[in-house]
């Protein structure tokens, strides 16, 4: 399935691209220090008991 005449196509080169970006932000995440314990800080903070989330 994946062979050379795949990655010839529009979406083989395209899956290349989303490999190749993936990538790249697990490098550049990992060289800040960034792991599940850090993404604390990005979660919204509510005093009150009733939180919405959007879609």
């Amino acid at each position: 399935m994946y062979d050379r005449t795949f990655f010839s196509t529009r979406l083989g080169k395209a899956s290349l691209a989303s490999i190749a970006a993936m990538t790249a932000m697990i490098a550049l995440t990992s060289q800040m220090g960034m792991v599940a314990n850090d993404a604390a800080f990005a979660q919204p903070q509510s005093r009150s008991t009733t939180l919405i989330e959007l879609a």
